[in-house]
């Protein structure tokens, strides 16, 4: 954050643009997703009779008369499928919180004081029902080790352990082996199992951070339970570290902000209407279909293929967002503060911002990234930070080909990202950025973010479809299409860049009306 933030201020983020080039971008913003989107349309309408697509398009709502792509089992899974299970349970978290509520005075307990314990109670019972007394005992059972080491308050031997043991779930033939002790067989097992172990083995390895940093005593393995077994968090996150969880869901000064309930139940509604209106437009795009046939891809255009790489990751935060928002509305209503829905693609355009759950990012930053890197402004520490960072990534992902690539192209873009900075910094770069004012600026830094947005798109594309489609947008952009469309692509994304530094700029000035002195002791914290 230090680093995002002198990073922000040195670009001249609050300088100001006319106000009729800031309508000429957002004209030629929206006609070249029209337009790109009228490619999409096309070839969804007019392929959806094809041999490869017939497991993934289905029929859909016969309102529309359309068939529907359902490619994305995450989609299904949560909002189809296993919706009304998900349901009942997080509604039964919230009902059996609200009566022990009532009750617990009428028994003579302070309801408030021991709420953490009675959310532990529920979760524990919900996780033993739906897995079996083999998942709890093995969950229980990493939480026994993690607790121990955490007890020697060595942080190399807590993340030696932490890791060993987040290996064994990851890594064959551990993960086999453990995953053949839960008995029973449903669709959703193989989910839950991974989800639930690999986020309490994270969990885990907060608590034992926590408790390295603690300097009088030891939190107790009640404090552990409590805090791995609240339901809403438990199978999907996101992960909130020890240190506020424990502190919020042992408040009891519990209060809510004027219209709060308000804004919690206009935020349900808009998560119910996202859901529909994305039902809605797979019955028109079939963008997640659609790339993994390569004869068709071949044969799109290169508008197409970029509207296909970047709503790709739209999508992909729209399902983080709704799925942690849903998520985040119970927790809310339970007086926490949990981890926000990660920042969406289009406001990102640079490497320093990247991620798609905050809860993990705030984890890797907080015990790996800031640990090590500090203020991120040395070369070597701010290597060697990103490196320890995307190998505990790498690990948290799932070691294969298709991660390894993903994390040595994000790892580079984040250090490439401060070499350029390094370099820009020193004379005669920064006099000439001087001298040319900080509208002129911030244009000029809006080439190159347009240009670090598409390396964004392109870094992570892979790992949401394939390596084979991401190099052949790549191809088909850089390459094949240049100048025509590499030019106008590279157009088009500078225009959004620069409408959203003029919402930063914005938000900036709410934050501090006083630039100028912001600036300057941004940037000699920076130096």
């Amino acid at each position: 954050n230090t680093r995002l933030r002198a990073h922000r201020f040195a670009m001249g983020i609050k300088a100001a643009l006319p106000r009729y080039e800031l309508y000429l971008y957002s004209a030629v913003l929206a006609g070249a997703l029209i337009w790109a989107g009228s490619w999409i349309v096309e070839a969804s309408s007019d392929n959806v009779n094809r041999k490869a697509f017939k497991e993934s398009v289905r029929p859909g709502w016969h309102y529309f008369g359309r068939k529907m792509d359902v490619s994305d089992f995450e989609w299904v899974m949560w909002f189809s499928t296993f919706r009304n299970h998900i349901l009942f349970a997080l509604t039964g978290h919230v009902i059996f919180a609200k009566i022990f509520t009532l009750l617990a005075p009428k028994i003579g307990i302070y309801g408030c004081k021991h709420r953490s314990l009675i959310f532990a109670v529920y979760g524990g019972l919900a996780v033993l029902v739906t897995m079996g007394w083999t998942f709890m005992a093995l969950v229980v059972s990493h939480c026994i080790i993690l607790y121990s080491v955490a007890l020697v308050k060595k942080k190399w031997m807590c993340f030696a352990a932490g890791l060993s043991t987040l290996a064994s779930i990851k890594l064959e033939p551990y993960n086999s082996w453990q995953e053949a002790l839960v008995t029973g067989s449903f669709d959703l097992q193989d989910i839950l199992f991974y989800g639930g172990c690999g986020f309490s083995i994270m969990r885990c390895m907060s608590f034992a951070l926590e408790n390295c940093d603690r300097k009088e005593g030891n939190y107790t393995f009640s404090d552990l339970l409590k805090y791995n077994f609240y339901l809403p968090f438990f199978f999907f996150g996101p992960i909130m570290t020890f240190d506020r969880f424990h502190a919020q869901a042992n408040n009891t000064q519990l209060t809510r902000k004027e219209r709060e309930m308000w804004n919690i139940t206009t935020k349900a509604l808009l998560h119910l209407g996202v859901i529909l209106v994305v039902d809605v437009f797979f019955h028109y795009l079939y963008i997640l279909t659609i790339p993994s046939d390569m004869k068709l891809v071949n044969k799109l255009s290169d508008w197409c293929l970029a509207g296909l790489a970047y709503s790709n990751l739209v999508y992909d935060w729209i399902k983080a967002a709704v799925m942690f928002g849903v998520i985040n509305t119970v927790a809310t209503l339970d007086h926490l503060d949990p981890p926000q829905p990660p920042k969406c693609i289009t406001m990102l355009y640079v490497f320093a911002e990247t991620h798609f759950d905050r809860g993990i990012n705030d984890w890797l930053c907080k015990y790996v990234y800031d640990y090590i890197g500090e203020n991120h402004d040395k070369i070597f520490k701010e290597l060697l930070a990103t490196v320890c960072t995307f190998a505990v990534t790498t690990l948290w992902l799932g070691p294969c080909e298709v991660v390894y690539i993903w994390s040595f192209f994000n790892c580079f873009g984040l250090n490439f990202e401060l070499w350029v900075a390094k370099f820009f910094s020193i004379p005669p770069f920064s006099i000439m950025e001087e001298a040319m004012g900080e509208a002129m600026s911030r244009r000029i830094r809006g080439v190159f973010n347009a240009a670090n947005f598409w390396a964004i798109v392109l870094y992570n594309v892979l790992s949401l479809n394939s390596l084979e489609f991401a190099k052949l947008v790549g191809r088909r952009i850089i390459f094949k299409g240049f100048p025509l469309s590499t030019l106008s692509v590279l157009l088009v994304t500078y225009c959004g860049v620069q409408l959203v530094k003029e919402r930063e700029r914005q938000q900036a000035l709410l934050e501090d009306p006083d630039p100028v002195k912001q600036v300057d002791g941004a940037k000699e914290k920076a130096e």
